[in-house]
């Protein structure tokens, strides 16, 4: 559990420090009128959700690796070939 608590920290902060980036980007460009600033801001946002996204899949899969069942046997149906 400390690995998934590590991945979610690093995704939590990598993930809110560009998400805060990027409403600045998108609040400066609505403010100062600025077409460019606005649609880089909201790409920044909508990176930033992929990242937190794809962090908690990451957690997610790590938690489901560490409890299946290891060390079983996988039979062919046709005995041994």
């Amino acid at each position: 559990m400390k690995a998934n608590t590590k991945i979610l920290n690093a995704t939590k902060f990598a993930g809110g420090s560009v998400l805060a980036l990027g409403m600045m980007m998108f609040l400066i460009g609505i403010v100062s009128d600025f077409a460019l600033w606005t649609s880089i801001g909201i790409g920044t946002v909508t990176g930033a959700v992929f990242i937190f996204l794809i962090g908690l899949f990451f957690a997610a899969t790590e938690e489901m690796l560490g409890k299946s069942i290891k060390g079983t046997k996988e039979t062919s149906p046709l005995g041994k070939v």
